[in-house]
């Protein structure tokens, strides 16, 4: 089968490889309908992820149709309809009975397909423990509909869940990219007075203006001024930063009002500096780290309820065999690309 293999440092190819088996009687074999490029990917291959292992086909946004089970899986069977997520876990460790699943003491727990194990821009992928690790896609919800549902959706679910978001806030998100973007769409589900996010790119505020009307949009260079001119107390109640660079983590902190929540979501190419005297006697919140998938069933009945609708992301779509020209438009920004799905 085709796939998208990282050899080095800097360096993809598509590769011929072997069609992946059951190798766990609690493993699924899945035929994947279609993927997506996601900028962890683009992490992994300029070597911002250490823990990815080099030979390993990339990709960790997929849906598709399961094609074999193991005898222990139980929730799915041949024909069935998933998402993948993007992380694996055994529901049964420490960690998982609290719903940190990101840190699943199974072997392969967390982020493991696309980063230590094979992943999804290929023909198949295994998934282990399956009946964890997919989610039926409901009848009426299409592909494109399910696509980030076990990833960046499933991401911004998460962090509109732990930035504890109340009524009278007004919370900013700073990066409209589209973890942003999902992070926008779950964030208003929780209903907040006030939605403000920070992009520097023009056309990207275009779009939130476009499918969000409602919601405020500001530069960076803006951002604090326009920050505390449209709040009550100086600030954003909650702040997510969704941008991963420098300035915006230095943003996330000096827009927040005293006492208020700031989310990392980013993954950055660096250490960042968290200048304590600097923010001392803002009493500040923190919260960081990697996505905690545990909710795709209930993104996926959103969807299916029609309250949440990331298929505008999809700007491009090429086949497996041209995946090297997606990654190139993906990675360049080029053509006005905000995600680029594969198809198999």
């Amino acid at each position: 089968m085709l796939a998208y293999v990282y050899e080095d440092e800097g360096k993809f190819s598509l590769s011929e490889k072997e069609k992946p088996h059951i190798t766990d009687e609690k493993d699924a074999v899945v035929k994947v309908t279609l993927g997506s490029i996601c900028t962890s990917d683009l992490h992994i291959k300029h070597g911002s992820v250490p823990r990815a292992v080099k030979g390993i086909t990339v990709g960790h946004e997929m849906v598709g149709i399961v094609e074999e089970t193991g005898s222990a899986v139980k929730k799915f069977k041949k024909g069935d309809r998933v998402a993948v997520n993007v992380e694996t876990f055994c529901g049964e460790c420490f960690f998982c009975k609290n719903g940190f699943v990101n840190n699943c003491e199974y072997p392969d727990g967390g982020w493991a397909i696309g980063c230590r194990i094979d992943g999804g821009q290929a023909e198949f992928v295994r998934v282990p423990l399956a009946d964890n690790g997919l989610s039926k896609i409901p009848d009426e919800v299409t592909d494109e509909q399910a696509l980030f549902t076990g990833d960046i959706l499933a991401t911004g679910f998460w962090a509109a869940k732990i930035s504890e978001i109340k009524r009278q806030d007004t919370v900013l998100i700073i990066g409209a990219g589209p973890t942003g973007i999902c992070t926008l769409a779950s964030v208003l589900l929780k209903e907040p007075e006030k939605v403000i996010v920070c992009e520097k790119d023009e056309e990207r505020r275009k779009y939130v203006n476009k499918y969000y009307p409602y919601v405020l949009t500001v530069k960076p260079e803006d951002v604090l001024d326009f920050t505390r001119k449209n709040t009550k107390h100086g600030g954003a109640d909650v702040v997510i930063e969704c941008a991963g660079t420098k300035e915006t983590f230095k943003l996330s902190w000096q827009a927040a009002r005293a006492n208020a929540i700031v989310t990392i979501v980013a993954l950055y190419n660096e250490a960042q500096i968290l200048p304590l005297p600097d923010m001392y006697g803002k009493n500040l919140t923190f919260k960081t780290g990697g996505v905690d998938g545990c909710d795709c069933d209930e993104i996926l009945s959103l969807i299916a309820q029609k309250k949440i609708d990331t298929t505008p992301l999809i700007t491009h779509t090429f086949p497996l065999k041209d995946i090297e020209k997606a990654y190139e438009i993906f990675e360049g920004r080029k053509d006005g690309v905000i995600k680029v799905a594969i198809r198999p």
